[in-house]
């Protein structure tokens, strides 16, 4: 090369050029060296990863069905607690005399020595006593006989 051709525009925007490639090509195979070392490793990172989660899926799933488990034997446990106390409110009032004598008279209709009962009723159930009476004067197995027929025919 001559001393012209050294400084020339072309010559010098060449020498650039290579110089620019072998800087790209040197920085590509740096990358192409690091990414193959990091691929390496990011390949363990999740190995190791995957291994911890399959590790600890069982015990967590365990331990949230256990927990859905107690919170739901508490809420049984909360239920028959207040079950006992009405049990135990209500056994109190039966020990009441004026309160067993209330659900005496209102349930079995009796009334006191001297006290007139009087029976309202509706002619709805009038019209059903009536087939009632004609079911009483009937033997009990016609009656029964009657009952397994209608069972029959609501299945039907």
């Amino acid at each position: 090369m001559s001393g012209r051709d050294r400084f020339s525009t072309a010559t010098r925007l060449r020498a650039l050029g290579e110089q620019t490639a072998a800087r790209v090509y040197r920085s590509q195979t740096k990358r192409q060296a690091r990414r193959s070392r990091l691929t390496g490793r990011a390949a363990l990172l999740a190995l190791v990863l995957c291994s911890l989660i399959v590790a600890l899926a069982y015990p967590m799933r365990q331990y949230v069905s256990q927990r859905a488990e107690i919170a739901d034997l508490q809420r049984q446990r909360e239920h028959a607690r207040k079950r006992v106390e009405e049990l135990r409110d209500l056994k109190a009032r039966w020990q009441d005399d004026a309160y067993a004598e209330q659900q005496i008279r209102r349930r079995l209709h009796y009334v006191m020595p001297g006290e007139t009962g009087y029976v309202v009723v509706d002619p709805g159930t009038a019209k059903q006593s009536r087939t009632d009476l004609r079911a009483a004067r009937r033997p009990w197995y016609a009656n029964v006989w009657d009952g397994v027929d209608k069972s029959d025919a609501s299945d039907q």
